[in-house]
């Protein structure tokens, strides 16, 4: 007798996830029977390969442009994945932006830029996605361990983390009544191009001479940045029935960052 997959009757919403760590949740949600609609905001091409991807492998999949920093895009990507798949039964939400910067170049413009998508754009996504969402729903957002950690101009994009962390506690027993749970996912610095790219940003410069890779692993229990696989590992278990008695919480995904 063939076994049926854990996900096998889920639709899964995965934003931000023509790249990195939103195409490793697709691809591990894939593997465990969902339907997965993913969303992109600039880079149409590598969504495409990605649904090709995961069609070769039996998935049902598509792929939308949205930018949810934009409300009303929010609300069209939502009801176009409703009218695809059927519902929104779990959402990745995983599209937000990085920032660094000294606390005397910060301006309004940038502020309000970082707030609103990783911010208001998650909680946003949250309230429309429930209105696709049948009882026994999930929702993980992304958050990071800058929300806990002190890192080199890093003030803006830490305390937008800290108010996904604060949402999750806080929308926990509201949506608890219709039967969801909502947690979130605090990556550490991860083996992606943006977490490549951004490496040296985390480094005070009197350090900058250090390797990022070695100064990483120093300040990390298991000595190495995470790999996208192992944050969706993460990211599906929330998303799971295994993780049916948490809700409200912050997942480090860190790997013991000090």
């Amino acid at each position: 007798m063939t076994a049926t997959l854990p996900l096998a009757t889920k639709s899964a919403l995965v934003t931000g996830a023509s790249r990195g760590i939103g195409a490793a949740i697709a691809r591990r949600l894939a593997s465990q029977g969902a339907a997965v609609a993913i969303t992109y905001r600039t880079d149409c091409q590598a969504a495409h390969r990605l649904v090709e991807e995961l069609r070769q492998v039996g998935c049902r999949t598509a792929a939308f442009h949205a930018d949810i920093s934009d409300h009303a895009q929010i609300h069209h990507l939502i009801d176009e994945v409703a009218a695809e798949f059927g519902a929104v039964d779990l959402l990745a939400s995983n599209a937000g932006v990085e920032h660094f910067g000294a606390l005397n170049t910060l301006t309004p413009e940038e502020f309000d830029h970082v707030f609103h998508t990783n911010v208001a754009g998650q909680l946003f996504l949250t309230q429309a996605a429930i209105t696709a969402m049948p009882p026994n729903g999930r929702i993980v957002l992304t958050s990071s361990v800058s929300a806990r950690v002190a890192s080199y101009h890093h003030a803006l994009y830490a305390s937008s983390k800290a108010a996904v962390n604060a949402l999750v506690l806080s929308l926990a027993p509201e949506l608890a009544e219709l039967g969801i749970a909502i947690n979130a996912v605090a990556p550490g610095p991860t083996n992606t191009d943006m977490g490549r790219e951004h490496a040296q940003s985390y480094i005070h410069p009197a350090m900058r001479d250090v390797p990022p890779a070695v100064l990483i692993a120093s300040m990390n229990a298991l000595g190495r940045s995470a790999q996208p696989q192992e944050i969706a590992a993460a990211v599906t278990f929330l998303l799971s029935q295994d993780a049916r008695h948490i809700t409200g919480t912050t997942l480090d995904v860190s790997g013991g960052w000090m």
